[in-house]
């Protein structure tokens, strides 16, 4: 699924292309950059097993006997431990005091209790192991408790989306033939006369051949016991799996095998797509949520995406929800790749594990070079729908460990506890300052590290890193050191008292900042300084409607450091507005002020007027010499005047009257999309249009190119 990306744009042009500068107005959709209403979002997410036990009533889910039937031992990491969500219910006065919009919540839905055997064998807590995707987890409470939260979160502005799994279900399928992965080429697919064929040939497709239990390289069997476990019923169909053995999470075995054994249900098959789908949009009707986090996103075939995505989002959009919002888990740091999720794919944002990556590099005295590379990507996301400010941000999770855990792996051992909090402060100082929907992960906001650096002692990594908010009595858990405080996951992490810790206190601040300044939440991110070493990171946030320029700048190295930094505001006084306590300096003729960044520290400044609103005085397209009809194809433009611009980007059919296809919109330099033409018929010629603007509602120059779409015989 990674896309080969083709630069274009360089010396060779088609005979046939043609530019011209003239004077236009873009269409009334590409009136603003592709903001969703969801951009900005400060998310709380929260394991509920492991938040706070509100119910002990609820702690077996309901059933008789030891761990391995109820999967409740709260002494075990492995188990569940009695979170639910009356606690989460009981404690929204604690998540909202840190500045949270919204309520990210692990898997909700009923699990299988317990899977595997010995050693192996854990429980559900997690909720990754659905069984039954119409209720909540017995463990968690019921249905109408669920109900109840939403709603008192939704009386206090906050939204709550939930996570769901539409990868694979909990592990019930074995098979006589073993687990080890079979691929296609070695045993392909049987339709239901014997037929070999493709899957691939059918994805997205509602001609899927017919298949019956010989159609697979693995026989699939489903114990008696379990054969009607599943909810919908559908899911209790064996030929709904992919059936072809464990994933080595590799190549093919990537989509299609077996997730550390769970059912990888057949994504390629339309009942699938319509039955995931039917899911995912009864809980918006029936239960109001906001949004979906969705797990292991690229383990799933794009087609799927493609007629899963629009259909909830319109759904949503139908029922109340014209904000709803979801996101992939793309577990890779490559911008390219998680690019092709939310462009191909139509997905709306993934989980920016390029960011992660970046920030863990920065909080730890790393290159801030680093970040301008990071940042410099961000157009690889740009479409008609969405940019890089969808994509929702964070530090750590429940799968990789916690940003305290990698700065304890990251530093120095003899790193003293004060550089340690200082560096995770600054860590979300940048979370919460750059584009995205910065993401908390419960409990960093009280300094929970995992206390070590051992990997077999409780630091990094999945079950390490979900700790208990409430009391903990996991041995392994209670003797970790927090940062910035001497308590313990011993302690009750979640009450009001624990607001003061100063991490939670620097939440606090940062969400006051970014809701009396909506520019930083936002405004265009531009960047201005960066280095081949440690020292100050800085770029503005510019609010194209009211041209209102910020300056943030974050400064990794231990000592103070004196810096100059570019503005677009020539003349103009930038207060300090946080942290607290003053402080101003003054941009000579070229927009230059230099301010004195203090170690480990950001630093935010407002201009007191305007940036020019001069308009650009012309634009240019870069030569395209073809047009990759399926591939991602870089369409750049040059502008000329104007202190701030912003770029809408167009395309129809040469020589035509219809209406213009919307490419993306870009609010900064350089100026650019990657599209791909795949709409368009090979041999098909293009006009693209480019339209620079000092504004929003602004009119600009525009220019057009013709260029041929590739593989035709034209």
């Amino acid at each position: 699924m990674r896309r080969s990306w083709i630069l274009v744009g360089g010396a060779a042009v088609l005979a046939a292309a043609t530019a011209a500068a003239v004077v236009a107005r873009p269409h009334a959709e590409a009136s603003r950059a592709p903001r969703l209403g969801t951009t900005g979002e400060r998310v709380y997410f929260v394991m509920p097993d492991r938040f706070v036990d509100g119910d002990p009533s609820n702690n077996t889910g309901g059933l008789s006997g030891d761990r391995s039937v109820t999967g409740y031992d709260p002494t075990d990491y492995g188990y569940y431990h009695g979170g639910d969500l009356a606690g989460l219910t009981q404690r929204l006065d604690y998540i909202q005091a840190l500045g949270t919009t919204a309520i990210w919540m692990t898997p909700v839905f009923a699990n299988k209790p317990v899977q595997g055997e010995g050693f192996d064998q854990s429980a559900g807590y997690h909720g990754y192991w659905t069984i039954d995707y119409t209720r909540i987890d017995p463990h968690l409470g019921t249905n109408e408790e669920m109900r109840a939260l939403v709603d008192a979160a939704h009386a206090r502005g906050m939204k709550v989306y939930f996570d769901i799994v539409v990868n694979h279900t909990a592990d019930v399928i074995t098979s006589p033939d073993g687990p080890l992965y079979v691929s296609k080429e070695e045993q392909p697919y049987l339709d239901a006369d014997g037929q070999p064929f493709d899957d691939s040939d059918f994805a997205g497709q509602d001609d899927f051949p017919a298949l019956n239990e010989e159609s697979f390289p693995l026989r699939p069997v489903v114990p008696p016991a379990e054969g009607d476990a599943k909810r919908p019923a559908w899911l209790n169909d064996p030929t709904m799996y992919h059936n072809r053995g464990d994933s080595t999470f590799d190549g093919e075995s990537s989509q299609y095998g077996d997730f550390f054994g769970l059912d990888d249900l057949f994504t390629e098959r339309p009942e699938v797509v319509s039955g995931m789908t039917e899911i995912a949009e009864s809980w918006i009707n029936g239960m109001g949520i906001d949004g979906y986090r969705l797990d292991t996103a690229k383990h799933v075939n794009t087609e799927f995406w493609q007629a899963f995505a629009p259909a909830v989002m319109a759904y949503a959009k139908a029922n109340g929800r014209p904000d709803f919002l979801m996101f992939g888990e793309v577990y890779d740091s490559s911008p390219a790749l998680l690019s092709e999720y939310t462009t191909t794919a139509r997905l709306p944002s993934v989980l920016d594990f390029g960011f992660q990556q970046a920030a863990r590099g920065f909080a730890a005295g790393g290159a801030t070079d680093d970040l301008r590379d990071l940042f410099d990507q961000d157009d690889l996301y740009t479409d008609a729908d969405s940019d890089a400010t969808s994509l929702v941000t964070f530090l750590g999770n429940h799968d990789m460990g916690r940003i305290g855990s990698f700065l304890r792996a990251d530093l120095p051992e003899d790193v003293s506890d004060e550089e340690l909090l200082r560096r995770d402060l600054l860590a979300h100082s940048l979370l919460y300052l750059v584009r995205g929907n910065p993401t908390v992960y419960y409990g960093d906001e009280q300094g929970f590290s995992a206390g070590t650096i051992e990997l077999l002692t409780g630091s990094l990594g999945d079950k390490d890193a979900r700790e208990d908010m409430g009391p903990t009595r996991v041995e392994s858990y209670a003797d970790n050191d927090l940062i910035g405080t001497d308590d313990t996951t011993a302690d009750d992490n979640a009450r009001p008292e624990a607001l003061a810790h100063p991490i939670a206190s620097h939440l606090k601040a940062l969400a006051a900042l970014l809701d009396a300044s909506p520019g930083l939440r936002y405004g265009t991110q531009i960047h201005r300084l960066s280095s081949a070493d440690t020292g100050v990171y800085a770029f503005s946030r510019v609010d194209l409607g009211t041209r209102q320029e910020y300056v943030v700048a974050l400064n990794n190295a231990t000592t103070d450091q004196t810096v100059t930094i570019p503005t677009s505001s020539p003349g103009q006084t930038f207060d300090r507005i946080f942290p607290a306590g003053g402080g101003s300096s003054e941009a000579d003729g070229s927009g230059a002020i230099t301010v004195t960044v203090p170690a480990l520290t950001a630093l935010v400044l407002r201009a007191d007027g305007a940036v020019p609103d001069d308009a650009p005085s012309s634009v240019s397209l870069a030569p395209i010499p073809t047009l990759a009809p399926e591939q991602a194809n870089l369409v750049e433009a040059q502008v000329q005047g104007g202190s701030l611009a912003q770029v809408v980007f167009e395309a129809r059919p040469a020589g035509s009257d219809d209406a213009w296809t919307l490419m993306g919109v870009d609010d900064a330099a350089p100026y650019r999309v990657y599209w791909s033409a795949r709409a368009f018929e090979p041999g098909t010629e293009l006009e693209i249009r480019a339209t620079a603007r000092p504004g929003p509602s602004a009119e600009g120059v525009s220019a057009l190119l013709t260029v041929r779409v590739g593989g035709g015989t034209g």
